[in-house]
């Protein structure tokens, strides 16, 4: 049994400590916003915050984030997140979704660099290509995905 802190609540999980936290999301606590993708950290569909700090949870033990606090696209979302919530009004405005599988994944990275900075910095298309490059997007929307990144932080200016 594992005790996480999942979206500021406490969840018990009843999983070997070397279970990926997306199995834990998805099949112990029905999370399905956190996507799979590739399985070895390669295409960031599975990307969740760990105390702040985007991370793979296809290959994260959940035995690493006990005693830390995770956060899924379903807080990130919510309207409870400034950073969150300008990404995703930066979404919307961009129209950024097409088929969507690895927008959760492509958010959670975007805020999660967005909170990297400074407050007040205009980040560079080179900083947010480099940011972003880890999340594959098969549509091909990463034209909207970087002025979307981009609007996202003049709005938090």
């Amino acid at each position: 049994m594992s005790t996480l802190n999942i979206n500021g609540r406490q969840h018990t999980v009843d999983a070997d400590p070397s279970t990926p936290i997306l199995w834990a999301l998805r099949d112990n606590l029905g999370m399905t916003g956190t996507k799979f993708g590739c399985g070895a950290a390669l295409c960031g569909a599975c990307t969740v915050h760990l105390d702040g700090q985007a991370i793979r949870s296809c290959i994260t033990p959940i035995s690493a984030a006990e005693g830390k606090k995770i956060a899924t696209i379903e807080a990130t979302t919510d309207g409870s997140d400034p950073v969150g919530a300008a990404v995703h009004a930066a979404w919307l405005k961009h129209d950024v979704a097409q088929c969507g599988y690895c927008q959760s994944g492509q958010i959670m990275s975007a805020t999660g660099f967005l909170k990297s900075l400074p407050r007040g910095t205009q980040p560079s298309v080179a900083d947010i290509d480099a940011a972003m490059a880890g999340n594959i997007c098969r549509c091909g929307t990463y034209v909207r995905i970087r002025a979307a990144v981009a609007d996202a932080a003049k709005a938090l200016a």
